[in-house]
């Protein structure tokens, strides 16, 4: 994930996820909820992510995964394009897109990535 439209192909590959945007950023959405988007933060993009999930990348990745004060009370965090992992950037984002689809569309995707 080089950059935001490397970000953005990728969450518009997930089922009936849309661009849109969101406080003024572009960003990619399901059911109309946000799960990634550009961030207002140069160098990294911002995708959902649940507390708990959160905790547990920034502890084992905080060169890719990290978050600045605005995002410490959010369900969300920042990513740094240049992250060593693609793949589990890729997880991440998925499993985003998943949490903010519906119980059918999850259906579709199958088990929570």
């Amino acid at each position: 994930m080089r950059d935001w439209e490397a970000v953005a192909a990728y969450a518009l590959s997930l089922p009936d996820s849309a661009a849109a945007t969101s406080y003024g950023q572009p960003a990619i959405k399901v059911r109309g909820r946000m799960f990634v988007s550009a961030g207002h933060v140069d160098g990294s993009f911002h995708v959902r992510s649940p507390h708990e999930g959160k905790a547990v990348l920034i502890a084992t990745d905080p060169d890719s995964f990290w978050q600045t004060p605005h995002y410490e009370s959010w369900p969300g965090l920042l990513v740094r394009y240049d992250a060593r992992d693609p793949d589990r950037v890729r997880r991440v984002i998925a499993r985003a897109w998943w949490d903010q689809a519906s119980v059918a569309q999850r259906k579709g995707y199958g088990d929570r990535p």
